[in-house]
């Protein structure tokens, strides 16, 4: 079945539809992962996004029960240069397209994924359209070009209501802003009481949970967005230990008086190199955001820069210079992605116990 990949510039691309043969529009963007699909289809910060593939066969491993970060797939559309027809993996229960099909994702192969990904890096992000092969480009771009990019998508992937995930460690509060699963595995892991709350969550109804910190979630979209979730991190500041994670990292450098801008293209992989500006060191990272902390707007506010990225030298870590506080851009619960950085999940929990000797000793 052919189908086409229609952008807001005029480009067309026509290839073999897979998975759902549904319509779908969205923001067109690209990742560099050779593998790790399964996870970043279900990744909530996906929400409304067509993932355009620059690997040139996805699916070679086919679907399991495993590798989901939430419970179905997230994006709007797939786009690849060849899907794997026969997927081999002892864990496969299905194909790619098949799963896709099952929750109404199209996909598009065939097409030319390096010419794509130049045009989004030269242009940026730009709203895309699969349609039918037949279908008028000069007709979808015009009214790709009048509609706005959707700004509800945190709404459509936090938890409606409150659950949790019970341990006899530290009581910690996950803000669900689009959390990966791999964000609760890792404290799963470490024994911590994990309260999981929806995105509208204010700071009262946080703290009368007694957390002994409170994790801010990776999500989609624009931070700025969610004005009531800035406000809520900027109560919490000195109240309790904060960490944040991806979008969680940009609501707390907002709630601290910085603020965000759009990149051009974001970043999105599994091997984006990091330079820890405290130790020297370097990472290599799983990321996933189209936004970032202007460094300008730092000055003035009580937050120092504590990782940056080695590719375009933009901020990759924050920590408030005051409060117990602190973040980072990057996944360090990867997922996929390599588990460099999974001891900040550590430093959280070492900043937990302190914070908790430091109010001990006071009273």
């Amino acid at each position: 079945m052919k189908r086409q990949l229609v952008l807001e510039n005029g480009a067309s691309f026509i290839g073999e539809g897979f998975g759902s043969s549904s319509e779908m529009k969205g923001e067109v963007v690209f990742n560099t992962g050779m593998t790790g699909y399964q996870e970043l289809i279900t990744d909530p910060s996906y929400c409304g996004q067509i993932v355009t593939m620059t690997y040139p066969l996805i699916g070679n491993y086919g679907i399991n029960r495993s590798d989901n970060e939430s419970a179905r797939p997230s994006i709007s559309g797939l786009i690849v240069k060849e899907v794997s027809k026969t997927p081999s993996h002892w864990q496969k229960e299905k194909s790619l397209s098949e799963w896709l099909d099952e929750y109404d994702v199209p996909g598009i192969e065939g097409i030319d994924t390096r010419k794509l990904t130049k045009i989004i890096r030269e242009h940026g992000t730009l709203r895309g359209k699969i349609v039918s092969a037949d279908a008028d480009p000069s007709a979808v771009a015009e009214q790709l070009k009048k509609w706005p990019l959707p700004t509800d998508q945190i709404s459509r992937v936090s938890t409606k209501s409150a659950y949790v995930a019970p341990g006899s460690g530290a009581r910690v509060v996950l803000v669900d802003f689009g959390a990966k699963q791999g964000i609760l595995r890792e404290c799963i892991k470490r024994n911590l009481d994990v309260v999981i709350v929806p995105y509208q969550t204010s700071a009262h109804d946080i703290l009368k949970l007694n957390p002994d910190g409170v994790l801010l979630s990776n999500g989609p979209g624009d931070p700025k967005e969610v004005p009531e979730a800035i406000d809520t991190v900027h109560e919490l500041l000195g109240k309790v230990p904060l960490f944040g994670i991806c979008l969680g990292h940009q609501l707390f450098a907002l709630a601290s008086g910085a603020n965000t801008v759009k990149m051009r293209f974001g970043h999105r992989g599994v091997n984006h190199p990091v330079k820890n500006l405290r130790s020297g060191k370097f990472v290599i990272t799983s990321q996933n955001h189209g936004f970032t902390v202007e460094p300008e707007s730092l000055v003035g506010t009580d937050l120092e820069i504590t990782h940056r990225a080695i590719n375009d030298g933009t901020i990759e870590g924050l920590r408030h210079t005051k409060y117990p506080a602190f973040s980072v851009q990057y996944h360090p619960e990867a997922s996929p992605g390599p588990d460099d950085s999974q001891d900040l999940f550590d430093e959280f929990l070492s900043m937990i116990e302190s914070n908790k000797k430091e109010g001990a000793s006071l009273a």
